[in-house]
């Protein structure tokens, strides 16, 4: 708690005069934000490892490392304002399983890989898949934190999660625990180099298994 309230106090304090957070939300930190996105966790394994790209405020990334330093966080942050101030946040919370990046998440795809990558606010579904689940191990699983419309954008895109092969589904966290349970758009990406355009060796065997044996590309 004693480390939450202080990232509480970043939030509330320089969060607001670097533009990262509204000043209407200083009020409603705690379970609009910081709760909200720290029940993400029991979502999560032992020992996992997570990107959270888009991180802007560190979140759901920070509050993620604050309540499970157990996990592996990295935070993907491109803009040099944001991630100077989570640098600093970062150095005041000695949060040492928390590493930073001051990256596009699409050009870390090949260099960065996690079990599951993390997301709030950031951008809608299919654009997030494309920046987000290239960073995936395959199987792995993107946490895309959205709000009661979830349903119904995880409909508008099914189409093309099922051309990569993407299942979805949308999950409730906290019924019974908090006024406004965390909405959470859980995708399994079994190879996350399909979205790239480049499948694995999953994807491969896939696309065998839909031509049947013995025919040739093209063949018929």
């Amino acid at each position: 708690m004693a480390l939450a309230s202080r990232y509480a106090d970043h939030l509330a304090d320089t969060g607001v005069s670097h533009g990262l957070i509204g000043p209407r939300e200083v009020p409603r930190l705690w379970e609009r934000h910081l709760l909200n996105c720290a029940l993400l966790s029991d979502l999560l394994p032992p020992g996992a490892s997570v990107i959270d790209v888009g991180a802007g405020a560190g979140l759901p990334g920070i509050p993620l490392a604050v309540r499970r330093p157990d996990l592996v966080v990295t935070l993907v942050e491109p803009l040099l304002r944001r991630a100077t101030w989570l640098q600093t946040v970062l150095a005041d919370l000695a949060l040492e399983h928390v590493q930073l990046r001051r990256a596009r998440a699409e050009d870390l795809a090949g260099e960065l890989t996690a079990a599951f990558v993390t997301a709030r606010a950031v951008a809608p579904l299919d654009r997030l898949v494309r920046w987000g689940a290239p960073l995936l191990v395959p199987g792995g699983e993107m946490l895309a934190i959205k709000g009661r419309s979830a349903p119904a954008e995880l409909d508008a895109h099914a189409a093309l999660l099922r051309r990569w092969g993407i299942t979805g589904e949308v999950v409730e966290i906290g019924t019974g625990l908090v006024d406004d349970p965390t909405i959470v758009v859980r995708l399994t990406v079994p190879d996350p180099a399909a979205v790239l355009g480049r499948p694995g060796r999953a994807g491969r065997a896939s696309s065998r298994a839909r031509r049947g044996p013995g025919r040739r590309p093209g063949a018929g």
